[in-house]
């Protein structure tokens, strides 16, 4: 799997993340969930993962012609929307050892892929704007 960088939301490299794949999806690189409250919100399938991350980060879809990314609603790949200014993405564990040397990944943060017909789904939804769990 081949990535490009669409961008991040700092400048130490190794932080949520969004890249673009040769396979019409997007990877997307946050804060691993442990046992906390939101990860108990979750009902995580077997592949799957899930990761938090700022929802500015979204705003670098645009580098991939999608508008910006403005995520204020909870819809299936974004599973939770804080107070915080967080979201939780589920989404397919990335296990690809091509994709995974092409990103700079810490201990504390892991990546998910996600298609990008769920995202411009997303980005489209019009219902209502405050679906917190």
């Amino acid at each position: 799997m081949k990535l490009r960088f669409l961008g991040s939301n700092s400048t130490g490299g190794d932080c949520p993340t969004l890249y673009a794949t040769d396979r019409d999806s997007y990877i997307v690189q946050g804060w691993q969930l442990f046992a906390n409250e939101l990860l108990m919100q979750l009902d995580i399938p077997e592949g799957e993962s899930a990761v938090e991350v700022p929802t500015e980060l979204f705003e670098h879809l645009s580098n991939d012609g999608l508008r910006p990314g403005d995520i204020k609603q909870a819809a299936v790949p974004v599973m939770i929307v804080t107070p915080q200014g967080t979201c939780v993405v589920q989404g397919k564990a990335v296990t690809d050892p091509d994709a995974l040397s092409q990103m700079s990944i810490p201990d504390y943060e892991t990546c998910v892929e996600i298609p990008k017909p769920a995202i411009t789904a997303l980005l489209e939804e019009t219902r209502g704007a405050d679906l917190q769990r």
